[in-house]
């Protein structure tokens, strides 16, 4: 069965009532781990787990749609996340809806991203998103070492795959200290004003390159963007809602 190779708040902020393309889409976003770079524990991925759904609720997203998973969750916003969860969360999720977005936070490697104690295959992913979202417009991010691994499991031609790192290079802020991954920060950063999903896209490549030269990185990480035929040209005409006023 799908999960048998895996045995290897902050309220919406208020906004004019206006439709949004994204407002019945499903979405989910998961905090993978708790600890740091250096083992320790670290509230990096549960930062940014809590406050990229709340972004994407200001930017149009329905607020009682996004489902957000941890693996030490600390209140009602967030369950407990195991890959079999999130499988039967966006599949439930998803029946009804126009669109998906999944958005994973954790440490990774080359085989894939840390859910808990377990990596999560991009092959396994693949299964779970075809299986729920199937032909729907989807946008997956994937925010973790080496997750440019995923772009070939995951591309289809309506889907738009972001990860914050080539298939051969980590990426960074994941450390005990830190407030939110280089790259989650970013993508906060960005949301906040971009204008639809394609400009979100290179707007974080231009930011996490720009924090990587500051911050005096070796080996830059290199955010993947990859974007299917049958989406490409319908992302301008997905724009995010206004920002909500301060």
């Amino acid at each position: 069965m799908l999960f048998r190779s895996l045995a290897l708040g902050l309220a919406p902020a208020a906004r004019a009532e206006t439709s949004s393309p994204f407002d019945a889409w499903a979405v989910v976003v998961v905090a993978g781990d708790w600890r740091g770079a250096g083992g320790g524990p670290t509230k990096a991925f549960d930062n940014a787990r809590r406050d990229i759904a709340a972004r994407l609720s200001d930017r149009g997203f329905d607020a009682d749609r996004i489902r957000q998973f941890s693996v030490k969750p600390e209140s009602a916003l967030a369950r407990q996340a195991t890959a079999k969860a999130i499988y039967e969360t966006l599949s439930a999720e998803s029946a009804q809806a126009p669109g998906c977005m999944v958005y994973v936070t954790s440490h990774g490697d080359p085989q894939g991203v840390v859910v808990g104690d377990l990596i999560l295959p991009p092959n396994i992913l693949g299964l779970m998103i075809d299986r729920s979202c199937g032909a729907k417009p989807t946008v997956v991010v994937v925010s973790a070492c080496f997750s440019g691994v995923f772009v070939p499991a995951l591309a289809k031609p309506n889907r738009m795959i972001l990860t914050a790192a080539r298939p051969d290079r980590t990426s960074f802020g994941c450390g005990e200290a830190d407030t939110y991954p280089y790259f989650d920060d970013c993508f906060l950063q960005v949301l906040k004003d971009a204008a639809h999903f394609a400009v979100l896209a290179r707007g974080v490549q231009a930011c996490v390159a720009a924090r990587e030269i500051r911050e005096g990185v070796s080996l830059p990480s290199e955010p993947q963007i990859w974007i299917g035929p049958q989406l490409r040209p319908l992302l301008p005409l997905l724009t995010f809602a206004a920002p909500a006023s301060p």
